[in-house]
């Protein structure tokens, strides 16, 4: 299951469940549409990845135990280590291969 986390990574910004803002890799790092696409160009400075949307998890529980009531977002904020000169300098290395070939 998603963890859902609670922010964008860089900017900090708010990434609620229901956010269509919200993009992870893999690993589930999360970032907002903003720095995926104007700092990071769609490289994950954390695994070399690509992003995708973050799925929103169903509000109500239409199967049992299935939705944000029964499991919730994570209130975790997470912020990564490196500088915004660090991500793009990472990103400017990879950026030209294509995600699914990193």
């Amino acid at each position: 299951m998603l963890e859902l986390r609670a922010n964008c990574e860089c900017c900090d910004k708010d990434l609620p469940a229901k956010s269509q803002e919200a993009m992870i890799c893999s690993y589930e790092c999360t970032f907002c549409c903003s720095c995926v696409e104007g700092i990071l160009e769609n490289v994950c400075p954390n695994c070399g990845g690509g992003f995708s949307p973050r799925p929103i998890r169903p509000k109500l529980e239409r199967r049992d135990g299935v939705s944000l009531v029964t499991q919730p977002a994570s209130n975790r904020r997470v912020h990564t280590s490196y500088t915004l000169e660090e991500l793009q300098s990472f990103a400017q290395t990879i950026k030209h291969i294509p995600a699914n070939s990193r």
